[in-house]
């Protein structure tokens, strides 16, 4: 019998190890899962949104326990794991209010008597999630899944296994019922299978672009919807004209929280020529005064990468960028999962701080002229998850949207999702969208309807 094992990225210690469940055990959750799904497609938004609610309460009545394991599994410094706990309580809030509108019956006017579009759910949906937000990213898709009706089923990273057990736990003691949401201890070899299970009905991934388009193979050889949230390499975009200190603090926050172990962080820094030799100096002092150390402490800002391949990988993009001409402002260093906080400038489009997504505490640093300039150096990705610019210039930017190949533009504040908002991208940072009306709707049927006497 094979068994996962949880390791201590800050310190080394094991955590807990999972024993893997086979073949036959997967099979019956999915059976469970299925029986389920009959029953609960048939309650109503009231009893939904009191489950939805109750986990709410719950995520918040034990912030820092389900944050602790956060921390303890893949280093998030303890006061961001417990924010991102509260975030998860939000989507839980917003889906439990706002579900029954978003999927209510769409009145369309035709030549019927009657015509009208409903969203009903599909069954269950297979979630593979990544260790980075290994709580959020599930919440912003299971909260959506399991309002509308469907069934949740979670492979999570074999690293944070213990962070989806919890999840599980909240689920169930929010007064879902059982078998509504269900953890698979599983790792990536079995995926292929459980996707292919005829019971499983749609898959959402979040995480490389490797693993995006494996299950988009196998998902699209069996005719199964998928939603793919991959990678993403954002440009901050700072104009001459932009309130300079405003700026440099959301540009610290865009790159380095959660030690930049994000798809949506700002990893490549473009600021106009003109300001660059006030701007980068004031960059480079901020990033200084940032605390690294045990993510146990809540002053702690940077903590650690969350396996030592991943900070091995991180330096040898900073040395190759280094190597082919650009400068190290400050950091640089690597002892082991930790890596300093880093800024490089004169990136050119051909390094890899520039072309390849880095994942982790490195801002790379590119000057541009005009704004045509910095509208080509953005789109010289093959990502386009998101954008940020920052000018006072509101028109001026507004005039720029059109031109930038992104799934999000946002003007004087660092990208990031709210359920509000539907989250997603374009090339290859994915498909599909989550959050809002949008991601609700992503996993129904939008069944038509026509009457005619």
């Amino acid at each position: 019998m094979s068994e996962i094992r949880s390791i201590n990225p800050y310190n080394g210690q094991l955590i807990e190890s999972f024993r893997e469940h086979t073949t036959q055990e997967i099979e019956s959750i999915i059976d469970k899962a299925h029986n389920r799904f009959n029953q609960w497609k048939k309650s109503s938004f009231t009893n939904r949104s009191e489950c939805m609610m109750a986990a709410t309460a719950e995520l918040r009545a034990n912030k820092e326990s389900y944050a602790r394991t956060i921390s303890a599994e893949m280093g998030k410094p303890i006061s961001q794991a417990m924010a991102e706990i509260e975030k998860c309580a939000w989507v839980c809030e917003y889906y439990a209010t706002h579900a029954e509108e978003h999927l209510s019956e769409e009145i369309v006017s035709t030549d019927a008597e009657s015509s009208y579009v409903l969203y009903e759910p599909m069954g269950i949906v297979l979630a593979v999630m990544p260790w980075n937000y290994p709580f959020w990213q599930v919440f912003r898709s299971a909260a959506p899944a399991l309002m509308a009706g469907n069934i949740g089923l979670l492979k999570h990273a074999s690293n944070v296994f213990g962070s989806a057990l919890n999840i599980e736990k909240v689920f169930r003691k929010a007064g879902f019922p059982e078998n509504c949401f269900t953890t698979l201890k599983i790792s990536s070899d079995k995926v292929k299978a459980v996707i292919e299970n005829p019971k499983v009905k749609a898959v959402t991934l979040t995480g490389s672009g490797p693993a995006g388009a494996a299950v988009a193979e196998v998902a699209g050889a069996k005719i199964k919807k998928t939603v793919l949230e991959l990678g993403g390499n954002n440009a901050l975009i700072v104009m001459n004209d932009c309130d300079m200190e405003a700026t440099l603090e959301t540009c610290v926050k865009a790159r380095f929280q959660n030690t930049g172990q994000s798809c949506i962080a700002g990893k490549r820094l473009l600021v106009q020529e003109e300001i660059a030799g006030d701007f980068i100096p004031k960059l480079v002092e901020k990033v200084k005064s940032l605390r690294s150390g045990d993510p146990m402490d809540k002053e702690t800002y940077i903590g650690t990468l969350a396996r030592e391949d991943l900070a091995e990988e991180l330096e040898s993009q900073v040395k190759n960028s280094l190597a082919m001409g650009a400068t190290l402002e400050t950091g640089g260093k690597r002892d082991g999962v930790y890596f300093q906080p880093t800024i490089v400038s004169g990136v050119t489009p051909e390094m890899p701080m520039f072309n390849e997504e880095t994942f982790g505490p490195a801002l790379s640093v590119t000057t541009f002229k005009t704004t045509k300039e910095a509208i080509e150096l953005s789109n010289n990705s093959r990502f386009g998850l998101g954008v940020s610019v920052f000018s006072k210039n509101i028109e001026g930017v507004k005039n720029m949207i059109p031109e930038l190949e992104e799934g999000a533009v946002f003007i004087n504040e660092l990208v990031k999702s709210d359920p509000r908002l539907p989250f997603g991208g374009v090339k290859e940072s994915g498909y599909g969208r989550e959050l809002s009306k949008h991601g609700i709707q992503e996993f129904t049927n939008r069944k038509t309807v026509y009457i005619k006497k």
